[in-house]
C-alpha cells in the first residue's frame, strides 16, 4: 500500500466515502471485451462474406489479427494489462473451425476452442449472433425481409446461437449474453414501417421460442438509430426494442453510439430499469455518428458510470464495450478503452452519494453544486494506482512501454 493512497484514503473519509469499499465494489465488475476490435469486424468463416449490413472500420494499422490464434493472443496481452477478472464478447462468424458451415448451421463443436482458451484463463464468454457480412444480408433486410426464404435462414442462424450461448453458460458456470442486433431497415424512406416491423416481431419469437435456462444464457436485444444504407428508417428502433424487452422479458441493449449525438445515454438508464429486468450496456464514443472510436473517460462515460452507480444499477447491468478503431494499435485500444471504464466507474464509487442524494432530497441546490464541484478535486488517481498495483497491472510509462513494445512484435503480420 502506498503513501499516496494512504493519503488519497484519508481524504476521502472526510468525505464520508471508504476508498476501500470502492475497490472492492470495482474489482466485482466485469466488462465484457469485444472481440472484433483486433481484427477490424473481420471474422473468421471460410465462406465469402460481402457487405450486408454497413459494419465498417477505417484505417490499417499494422498488426491486425488474422487468425483465431492471433486473436486469442492479442486478447491474452490485453488482458494482462487490465486489472480485475473480465469477460469477451463473441461474434457468431468469429468461429474455430475446419469447417465450413453456413451461419444457419453453425454448431457448440464450431466455438469450443474460444470455450477451452476462456475456460483455461478463467474468463466468461458473451455471444452475438452476426446478421451482417452476408449474402443474405446484402438487401440490409433480415428478420425483417420479406422473403421467407431469407426471415427463415436468419431465424436458424439465430436460434443456433441461442443454444451455443446457452450451452456456452453451462460449460463455463457463467451466464452468457446472447445480444441480437440486426442492421435491417432502409436507405430511403419506406412506405410501409408497420409491415416491416411485423415482421421483425414475430421473426424475433420464433427465433426465440425455444425456452433457455436464464442462468446460462440471456436474451438481449439492441437498437440503433440509423446506419449505412438505413439511413432512413431502422426497423429495431429504440422504441421497438424498449416495447419487446419489457414485454418478452429480455434484456434491453444500450448502445452509446446508437442514438443521436444530443441525446443523453446515461438518462435512459433508470427509465427503461423501470420497465426491464436487465439492461445490456455497450459503451462506445459516436462522433458526429455511430462511429465506434475507442472510449474515452469523458464527460458521456463518467455520466454513464455515475448513473450505474447511483442508481443502484450495476447488479443488473452487463457492461460491454463496442467500438472498433484501425487506425491505431488495436490492442492499446482494448487496454485503454477497459481501463477508461474502469477509470470512469472507480470515480463514480469514490463520490460522496450518500451527501449528494440527501442535500438533492433537502432541495439545496447551491449546495448540491458546490459539493459536486468540490468532489472533483479528490484525488482519484492515487486510488487507481492502488487498483492496478494490487492486480499486477501497470500504470503511466510503464503501461506505454509494455503497449508499444506488444505493438511492434506483432506489426509484422502485414
Amino acid at each position: 500500500m502506498s503513501k499516496s493512497f494512504d493519503q488519497a484514503k484519508a481524504q476521502f473519509a472526510d468525505w464520508q466515502v471508504d476508498a476501500e469499499a470502492a475497490l472492492a465494489a470495482l474489482s466485482a465488475i466485469s466488462i465484457s471485451v469485444h472481440c472484433w476490435q483486433g481484427d477490424d469486424v473481420g471474422g473468421f468463416e471460410r465462406k465469402s462474406g460481402t457487405s450486408g449490413g454497413g459494419i465498417q472500420a477505417t484505417g490499417n494499422h499494422p498488426g491486425r489479427a488474422r487468425t483465431p490464434e492471433e486473436l486469442r493472443a492479442d486478447l491474452d496481452f490485453a488482458f494482462s494489462r487490465i486489472p480485475g477478472r473480465h469477460r469477451l464478447n463473441l461474434h457468431a462468424f468469429y468461429m474455430d473451425t475446419d469447417e465450413s458451415p453456413d451461419r444457419d448451421q453453425i454448431e457448440y463443436r464450431h466455438f469450443r476452442p474460444w470455450v477451452e482458451w476462456a475456460r483455461d484463463r478463467g474468463l466468461g464468454l458473451d455471444f452475438n449472433p452476426t446478421f451482417f457480412a452476408h449474402a443474405k444480408a446484402d438487401d440490409n433486410l433480415t428478420l425483417a425481409h420479406p422473403d421467407a426464404g431469407i426471415r427463415d435462414f436468419w431465424i436458424e442462424h439465430g436460434a443456433r446461437t441461442r443454444d451455443i450461448a446457452a450451452q456456452i453458460g453451462a460449460e463455463l458456470g457463467s451466464q452468457c449474453v446472447n445480444n441480437i442486433w440486426v442492421p435491417d431497415g432502409f436507405k430511403d424512406i419506406p412506405v410501409d414501417r408497420m409491415a416491416a416491423r411485423e415482421r421483425l416481431w414475430q421473426s424475433l419469437d420464433r427465433m426465440m421460442a425455444k425456452p433457455q435456462v436464464r442462468a446460462q444464457m440471456l436474451d438481449a436485444v439492441e437498437s440503433k438509430l440509423f446506419g449505412i444504407g438505413v439511413e432512413a428508417c431502422t426497423v429495431g428502433s429504440h422504441e421497438f426494442y424498449l416495447g419487446y424487452a419489457a414485454k418478452k422479458d429480455v434484456a434491453l441493449c444500450l448502445d452509446m453510439g446508437h442514438f443521436h449525438p444530443t441525446e443523453n445515454v446515461a438518462d435512459k438508464l433508470s427509465s427503461v430499469s423501470l420497465a426491464v429486468q436487465d439492461i445490456l450496456l455497450h459503451v462506445s464514443r459516436p462522433m458526429r455518428w455511430d462511429s465506434d472510436h475507442v472510449i474515452l473517460m469523458n464527460d458521456d462515460v463518467m455520466a454513464m458510470a455515475q448513473e450505474l452507480v447511483f442508481s443502484g444499477l450495476l447488479p443488473r447491468t452487463k457492461i460491454g464495450l463496442d467500438y472498433f478503431d484501425a487506425t491505431i494499435s488495436r490492442t492499446t485500444a482494448w487496454v485503454i478503452g477497459v481501463r477508461n471504464m474502469q477509470k470512469a466507474l472507480l470515480r463514480a464509487l469514490l463520490l460522496p452519494q450518500s451527501r449528494l442524494k440527501e442535500i438533492e432530497r433537502k432541495m439545496d441546490n447551491t449546495a448540491r453544486l458546490i459539493l459536486a464541484e468540490e468532489a472533483r478535486d479528490l484525488p482519484f488517481a492515487a486510488v487507481w494506482a492502488e487498483f492496478c498495483a494490487r492486480a499486477d497491472a501497470p500504470t503511466g510509462l510503464s503501461l506505454m512501454k509494455d503497449l508499444e513494445t506488444y505493438q511492434a512484435k506483432v506489426a509484422g503480420r502485414g
